[in-house]
């Protein structure tokens, strides 16, 4: 039995020690955008969650907390990803249950987050590991 402990990342050296993997969701990054993004995204609220099962870090989330008129104040859930060798231990779900814990002591109303078309697997976590409701399409277009 592993001991787990998840904190909130707030340093360089800790974000760089998140890059891996957060790179194994976010695969278009290098480490300067990452940096870069991080110190713009930090500015406006943005938190990163790492949850560390003995001292290794194995799952991250990326989060702020949002205000609009369709789900009020709630968290938005940015960035969610287990490392490839800690999977299917139950680590995304305690990460998950801990961001759903902290965003009601912050009033939250409701905790929300869009995943890519392509995930088929992370859609099957969402719906039935941590029991949320599909309820919309994202859509994007390149400004460029």
């Amino acid at each position: 039995m592993s001991d787990v402990k998840i904190r909130e990342l707030e340093s360089e050296s800790e974000w760089l020690g998140a890059f891996p993997v957060i790179k194994q969701l976010r695969t278009h990054l290098d480490e300067d955008q990452y940096l870069s993004y991080l110190e713009q995204m930090t500015a406006d609220g943005y938190r990163l969650f790492g949850l560390f099962s003995d001292d290794d870090l194995a799952a991250v989330a990326g989060v702020d907390i949002l205000t609009n008129m369709y789900y009020g104040r709630h968290l938005w859930v940015f960035e969610l990803v287990t490392d490839a060798d800690h999977r299917s231990r139950g680590f995304g779900e305690q990460l998950f249950r801990y961001l759903v814990e902290w965003a009601e002591n912050k009033g939250c109303e409701k905790i929300a987050l869009s995943s890519g078309l392509q995930r088929d697997e992370a859609h099957r976590f969402y719906e039935n590991r941590v029991e949320m409701d599909r309820a919309s399409y994202v859509y994007t277009q390149d400004l460029h």
